[in-house]
């Protein structure tokens, strides 16, 4: 389906900025991961954890989907030692961390003074493919998407 509305409906829009990302090409499952790990905290701060787990310096915490992945060595992050590094997922939500701090320099917003008060992810649209298997039967694959969107305020 098509997202064509925010979640969060009660904003005060002056005071709030917010993007969104429709039918992006990542994982749901690595969204929501990301998601709770950066929720409530300010936008450079989260950006700079992200590259972090972009430059594989740090791993992504997974406390909700970690069946069959195995420790990462170190001290825990998260209060876990299961973890990944979502690269693709990754760099989707530093476009989408950069475009909120756009949107919200273009409203007059202190831009380096941002906290994340919502963000959300949900199921996308799925994009059907065919897999050749042989002379007589062939596997269909579903490309799955996600739509992300956050809201930030700026910090007191």
């Amino acid at each position: 389906m098509v997202k064509k509305t925010m979640q969060v409906q009660k904003i005060n829009s002056k005071k709030t900025a917010q993007a969104m990302m429709k039918n992006k090409p990542v994982s749901l499952k690595y969204s929501t991961e990301i998601i709770s790990n950066i929720k409530g905290k300010r936008v450079d701060k989260s950006l700079a954890w992200l590259q972090r787990i972009i430059n594989e310096e740090e791993f992504l915490p997974l406390r909700k989907y970690n069946k069959k992945i195995g420790h990462k060595k170190g001290a825990s992050k998260g209060f876990t030692k299961i973890g990944r590094y979502p690269k693709r997922c990754l760099t989707a939500f530093v476009e989408l961390l950069e475009s909120v701090q756009a949107n919200a320099d273009y409203k007059g917003l202190d831009s380096e003074n941002l906290l994340i008060t919502h963000m959300f992810a949900s199921q996308g649209f799925q994009r059907a493919s065919y897999q050749s298997q042989g002379r007589i039967s062939g596997k269909r694959r579903q490309n799955k998407s996600t739509h992300l969107e956050i809201v930030v305020m700026e910090a007191k």
